[in-house]
């Protein structure tokens, strides 16, 4: 099991970023300043690093420094400021990647993995192509005839749980267990709302949509059914 250490001061941060990993299979430890997170870093045994900016004791761009004086560990930074100067000078320390607050707990999780999969040698699970729209599961993004969306994070799950299967047909249980998790306790309707906004972004229409299909009384599927 990789574990992964979470620096943050925010207690609700460290919560959910625990939570997420986790439920990911990471080992998590946390720390909630500077001093503690480089004192667990320099511990070693750590598969990554997510790395607050802004830390009581010692900021996490000393932090970074300092760890990158006795270990290759990939670190991923938080920062709440959108200044192109802290993120350059992260990576100029050494950083492998940066996630900017208020960010997705899902989109943190990616990350993670794809830091990991890169340091690893591990192959990145394969974007989706169908007609002229494109699935990015490493970078998260998603274009139609090369126009980006902008998708939410749960949105984006959707239609990679759907786009990754063509023409098969998902009932909605399904998608909730893919998508929002087995321990999620919603209903269906959640599904139907989520979809509905999918398609607005998509530019569907009901009539003729070309890649999210309902199913009368079983769910959806994406694509040409075969």
């Amino acid at each position: 099991m990789k574990t992964v250490l979470v620096v943050d001061d925010e207690p609700s941060v460290r919560k959910v970023a625990v939570a997420y990993l986790e439920r990911e299979g990471f080992a998590v430890r946390t720390a909630s300043d500077g001093l503690d997170g480089l004192r667990q870093a320099e511990a070693g045994d750590l598969a990554l690093i997510v790395l607050d900016v802004m830390l009581p004791k010692m900021n996490g761009l000393d932090v970074c420094k300092r760890v990158r004086v006795t270990s290759n560990v990939p670190i991923l930074l938080l920062t709440a400021r959108g200044e192109e100067f802290d993120r350059v000078l992260g990576l100029e320390l050494g950083a492998d990647d940066y996630v900017v607050k208020p960010f997705s707990p899902r989109e943190l999780v990616a990350r993670v993995k794809a830091i990991l999969r890169r340091t690893s040698g591990e192959v990145a699970p394969l974007a989706v192509t169908y007609d002229d729209l494109r699935v990015d599961p490493v970078t998260r993004t998603v274009s139609v005839a090369g126009q980006s969306l902008d998708l939410s994070a749960l949105e984006f799950d959707l239609l990679y749980a759907l786009s990754r299967e063509p023409g098969r047909v998902f009932t909605r249980n399904e998608l909730i267990q893919k998508v929002w998790g087995e321990d999620f306790p919603g209903v269906d309707r959640v599904v139907d709302v989520h979809m509905v906004s999918l398609r607005k972004h998509l530019g569907e229409s009901g009539q003729a949509p070309r890649f999210l299909h309902a199913v009368r009384g079983v769910g959806y599927r994406f694509g040409r059914a075969e």
